[in-house]
């Protein structure tokens, strides 16, 4: 049958279902596949994580602060060979006051995209390189660096068994803004996660930074720990949650001595 005698609906429906067809059977998939692939940061998987973090005794006034990061992550399929996959960081912060006199601020911070350029097919060491910006978007000057920041990020992803290992950097020089202090930070995250079966796992993230603008007494935060997690199907949703804690080995003056973590992630794999 030649293509221009059948209906435009009818052609549309075909194509419709030529790619569900093609589609990964990830609704068939296991809870602990669904685990491992929500793992990996540069998957191609659509996910939308809440993360938590409850920072404690900050500051002279040994107060607790309080961020929740929106972080959604979104691949695009740049042609056969490359993905770019988008990650955001959108904080929403509480600080109490760190000083006597100093107030306390409630709001949107900083907020982070980062974008990695990511081979389409690799195997069991993922990886992906690009650029990670920040924009000064804070709605008080306590919660954010009133400098627009920019820098080089890397990432590797490496699957070995029930082992899902891997790390992700940036550093990041501000370039313009009205911020009173320039900005030359480090962020660094190690990812170790080992799977039991049935959606169960341990996990450790730390996020290291190191100010290269402070003291060297005060330039590095080094969290120590880690938790655990449960992929579990809501229906047909998948949702990644885990419970992590941190004690700060090294840290500034005034960083915070713990930090309690709780994340829900939830995925949309494509």
């Amino acid at each position: 049958m030649n293509s221009k005698t059948i209906p435009k609906w009818l052609a549309a429906a075909l194509c419709a279902a030529t790619l569900v067809a093609a589609a990964p059977a990830w609704a068939e998939m296991s809870a602990e596949e669904l685990a491992k692939l929500a793992q990996n940061p540069v998957g191609n998987l659509i996910s939308l994580p809440f993360q938590n973090n409850t920072n404690l005794n900050v500051g002279p006034e040994k107060g607790t602060q309080n961020i929740l990061n929106i972080q959604p992550v979104y691949p695009i399929a740049v042609n056969k060979d490359w993905n770019l996959i988008t990650r955001t960081i959108i904080p929403i912060i509480d600080l109490p006051s760190t000083a006597p006199g100093v107030p306390s601020a409630s709001g949107l911070g900083d907020i982070n995209p980062t974008f990695f350029f990511s081979p389409a097919n690799s195997g069991k060491l993922t990886w992906g390189i690009g650029p990670s910006l920040t924009f000064p978007t804070a709605t008080d000057s306590l919660l954010g660096s009133g400098m627009y920041s920019a820098g080089p990020a890397v990432v590797a992803f490496l699957k070995m068994g029930q082992w899902r290992m891997g790390v992700i950097g940036n550093n990041q020089w501000s370039y313009a803004g009205w911020g009173p202090e320039s900005v030359n930070q480090l962020t660094l995250q190690p990812i170790i996660n080992y799977n039991f079966g049935e959606g169960w796992y341990l996990v450790t993230s730390p996020i290291m930074t190191a100010n290269w603008k402070a003291s060297s007494s005060d330039r590095w935060t080094v969290p120590l720990g880690g938790g655990f997690g449960k992929l579990q199907k809501f229906g047909k949703l998948p949702v990644n949650i885990n419970l992590q804690a941190f004690y700060n080995v090294e840290k500034p003056e005034n960083g915070a001595d713990w930090q309690l973590r709780f994340q829900v992630q939830f995925l949309f794999p494509k």
